[in-house]
């Protein structure tokens, strides 16, 4: 049964519970650094450390390091070049480091209290500050941020007042983000506790939490998916992942692994600690990656997700962009590329791909152009070829390639990790979950359209066909090839008995397409048993693993690798 809460065991007593346990670690510290994440609640986590030292008698003195940051006027001058002017979903990627945003004589201001016992200093970039003590680090996956920040109970960092939703997204991913991933990394190797800001606290000793990760790095883990609804989702996620909630309107997404916004979950003695994705790669993507970390670096480059439109609407004619375009407009290190895996259809599903081969580029720009002004519909067909689709089917999209997967399907979409640059053409006149016009991006859309990909080029090129690679007792490979600009490649392995894959210093991501279940065994010794339709990852230094099925049963495993 898919698991929507995936842990890593590490054993007995590495994770402990509750403020007060924390407290008392930390109350023989004459000085203690609690630095942390945009959207940490800091001042609750303040008020509970506070009442336990109070209780004792110790003598606290606090100090908020957003004190020293900089007037939010003068942050808004600073970061205005990220956010694309007015445009509602693009920025590009920032520059400056988080020590830009604080007022430097402000922050060498903020000193201990020679006369108080104990001596805090907190909040996001209080490291900064210079002080001399115990680092204690507050995380907060990046789903739980977004929840928080729709709910208008955060801000942006700096910020005075929360932002609509989508702008306070805009301004997390091309600025907050990046300043505050590029701090946790730099001080990602002497953090001395470090605290799962959620709630009611869970944490660990920086020595403990670094050595999960090492460990890791090394075996098999899972990222804790997350669910969202949309415009055009469908049922298949409701009806077959327990667990989740039931009062909303669908599921279109499953990020299964978007690794920049997944969280990697931690258990110890029944106690778990969830950390951003972030921390793994900060500090082992050599392990991680192996022979593509030179390319990629603390990047990891490969996602899955879930696109469910079972009993839903069609995905938007879309495109993403093309690599120059996407480094130059958007400051991204490389572009994203998809491809759509056919876990499930019913009904004559179809998925839009390519253009129809007497395509006429300047008609179909009028007809987008129009039906954006005039409201009135685009006969797609016109323009865009349409493929029926069947369980299994792998239809390759490259930068640049007109696409949309259409009603009834459940994809598993394999892409490169870039996931926000979706340059939408045509969405069938809808409203978005709010009742608002849904954006599009039309003129970034023809710029980075290959109008060549078109008639029988598709169904040669763009559709894979698997080879029959190699087989033993129990067990088949087949080669899914990818396009060839495609980054990673694809591989399926059916299985009835077991086999066992070399990672030949490649990280390799994968998910059970069919079956009920497999078991996976490292080199290194960790058993883990995983569910139809999770997704899972082998990192490049655990060198091998065998995959075995249980029941004797088929079971079919996708691995994407980067080439």
């Amino acid at each position: 049964m898919y698991d929507c809460f995936p842990f890593f065991p590490l054993g007995d007593g590495k994770i402990h519970e509750g403020f007060t346990g924390l407290a008392q670690h930390l109350r023989h510290k004459k000085t203690v650094v609690i630095d942390g994440y945009q959207g940490i609640f800091f001042e609750d986590l303040r008020t509970q450390l506070d009442e336990y030292f109070r209780d004792r008698g110790l003598s606290v003195a606090w100090q908020d390091a957003g004190q020293a940051m900089l007037s939010s006027e003068d942050i808004d001058k600073l970061i205005e070049p990220y956010l694309g002017d007015s445009d509602p979903l693009f920025g590009k990627r920032c520059t400056l480091n988080l020590s830009d945003l604080f007022d430097a004589d402000k922050l060498s201001s903020l000193q201990p209290d020679p006369g108080a016992e104990m001596n805090i200093i907190y909040g996001p970039g209080a490291f900064l500050a210079g002080w001399e003590g115990s680092l204690v680090y507050a995380d907060l996956p990046k789903n739980e941020m977004q929840y928080r920040a729709r709910e208008g109970r955060i801000c942006n960092l700096g910020a005075s007042a929360p932002l609509h939703p989508k702008a306070m997204y805009k301004r997390f991913y091309f600025v907050d983000w990046i300043l505050l991933n590029k701090h946790k990394d730099e001080i990602s190797s002497i953090v001395d506790v470090i605290v799962d800001g959620q709630g009611g606290v869970s944490w660990m000793e920086g020595d403990d939490f670094r050595a999960a990760l090492r460990s890791m790095s090394r075996n098999i883990f899972r990222v804790k998916p997350w669910f969202e609804p949309g415009v055009w989702g469908g049922t298949w996620i409701k009806e077959h992942i327990p667990g989740l909630r039931k009062d909303v309107p669908n599921y279109a997404w499953s990020f299964e692994m978007i690794v920049p916004e997944n969280g990697l979950v931690l258990e110890s003695s029944g106690n778990r600690l969830e950390v951003s994705f972030d921390w793994l790669m900060f500090r082992e993507a050599p392990q991680v990656l192996g022979d593509c970390y030179s390319r990629f670096g603390k990047e990891f480059p490969i996602r899955f997700d879930f696109l469910d439109t079972f009993n839903g609407g069609n995905l938007s004619i879309q495109c993403h962009p093309q690599e120059d375009y996407i480094q130059k407009k958007f400051g991204e290190n490389f572009t994203q590329q998809e491809a759509y895996y056919i876990l499930d259809t019913k009904d004559n599903a179809l998925v839009n791909l390519g253009f129809v081969e007497d395509i006429d580029p300047e008609e179909f720009k009028k007809n987008l152009e129009k039906s954006a002004i005039k409201k009135i519909p685009v006969d797609i067909p016109e323009f865009v070829q349409q493929h029926h689709t069947a369980k299994h089917d792998f239809f390759l999209i490259p930068e640049g390639t007109v696409h949309g997967s259409g009603r009834n399907n459940l994809v598993l979409e394999i892409s490169t990790t870039p996931y926000i640059f979706t340059f939408k053409m045509y969405d069938w006149l809808r409203l978005d979950l709010d009742g608002n016009p849904r954006d599009l991006n039309i003129a970034r859309a023809m710029e980075n359209l290959d109008f060549g990909r078109k008639g029988e080029i598709i169904t040669r090129d763009f559709i894979s066909k698997p080879v029959l690679a190699d087989e033993g007792p129990g067990w088949k490979k087949f080669h899914l090839p990818t396009h060839l600009l495609h980054y990673y490649d694809v591989w399926r392995y059916h299985i009835w008995t077991s086999t066992y894959i070399e990672t030949n210093n490649k990280c390799h991501v994968l998910n059970l397409v069919e079956g009920e279940g497999i078991l996976i065994e490292t080199r290194n010794g960790m058993r883990m048993k995983f569910s139809y339709a999770e997704t899972f990852v082998i990192p490049a230094a655990a060198e091998g693993y065998r995959v075995s099925s249980p029941s004797g049963a088929e079971a079919m495993v996708v691995i994407a690798f980067i080439k």
